[in-house]
This record gives C-alpha cells, structure tokens and sequence, in this order.
C-alpha cells in the first residue's frame, strides 16, 4: 500500500512537471517566433494576378504585453467599445497610393513660355502638379492608417456575458478622405 501510494505520488509529480516542461517550451517557442516577427521585414510582392501584396509575420502578444506595448490601440479599442480581453486579432495597414496624371487642358489660352506650379497639402493628401500649355501633369500621394481589431461578440442575458455569439471585425481608418468600401475577414480553422 505504501508503495502504490508513493509510486502514484511519483506519477503526479512526474505529469506536474512534464506539463510545466511543456508549458515552457510552449512559451519559449512563442517569444523565439515574436523576435523573428520583429526583426524581418516585411515582403512586398505582386499576386499572380498583378496586385500588390505584402505578407509580414504574426507577432503574439498576451493581452497585458498588448496593454503594455501597444497603449494606444488598447485606448482605441476601449474606445470602440470592445473589452480587450475578447479581442481575437488586432492589424495595421498603412497604404500609400501615388498617380502621376497627365490630362490635356480645353478652352485656354496658351502660354507657351510660362509654366505654371501648383501645390496643396493636409496631414493625409499632397497634390503636386504643373501646368504647361494645354497639358497638366499632377502627382496624388495619399496615405492611410487602417486599425483593424478581429473580436468576440459575447451572448447576454441582462448584464451577463457568456459565450461566443460571433466574431466581428472593426476597422479604422485615420485619414478623413477615406471611406472604407469594403472589409472582409475569413478564419480558417
């Protein structure tokens, strides 16, 4: 009897510590991938379709390093009315678009010595551009930051939450021009 008891002692010990292995082993698998997440760069490439594309790597955070490093974005999806602890993922995207237009001009009076410049800027949008005879040639830079926050939707019942009603997506988008026209997010378990 007391060698059943202690070798059973023996075996709980023995998962104890094969779990807590493998809790840290687990861990330090995590931190390994975030310090590459850090490190590279991010990849631009072309799809086979001829769109640009960017892939980067996933950082995991827990939620209290999420509070900790990333202050801001905790703020704002405390703003959005989200608990930080439902959040599923949280993305940002900062876009860029720059067209270079060449257009003719109607119905002016041509100066073929003068060429006229013209500039206007706010914080998201710069339009250069000249105009030199009947044709203007313009530069759009516009630039964006979308906040992109994948979250848990919980079921309730008064005030008690409990549950998984859904998953939704919220995304922000900082730069006042823009209007976002279409969102989509798919998870593949």
């Amino acid at each position: 009897m007391k060698r059943l008891f202690v070798e059973l002692l023996l075996l709980l010990v023995a998962g104890a510590l094969l779990r807590g292995y493998l809790s840290a082993r687990e861990e330090i698998v995590r931190l390994e991938v975030n310090q590459r997440a850090l490190t590279e760069e991010m990849a631009r490439y072309e799809s086979r379709l001829g769109d640009s594309a960017a892939s980067s790597a996933v950082l995991r955070l827990r939620c209290r390093e999420f509070e900790a490093l990333r202050a801001r974005d905790a703020a704002e999806i405390r703003a959005l009315g989200i608990r930080l602890k439902r959040a599923e993922a949280v993305a940002h995207t900062e876009l860029q678009t720059s067209v270079k237009v060449v257009a003719p001009l109607r119905d002016t009076v041509r100066l073929y010595d003068t060429v006229r410049l013209f500039h206007w800027r706010d914080p998201w949008v710069e339009v250069v551009g000249e105009v030199a005879g009947d044709t203007v040639r313009c530069r759009v830079q516009s630039v964006d930051t979308l906040l992109q926050v994948v979250h848990r939707v919980p079921r309730r019942f008064w005030f008690i939450r409990w549950g998984t009603k859904g998953i939704r997506q919220e995304i922000v988008s900082k730069n006042p021009h823009t209007r976002i026209v279409y969102a989509e997010y798919i998870a593949i378990n």
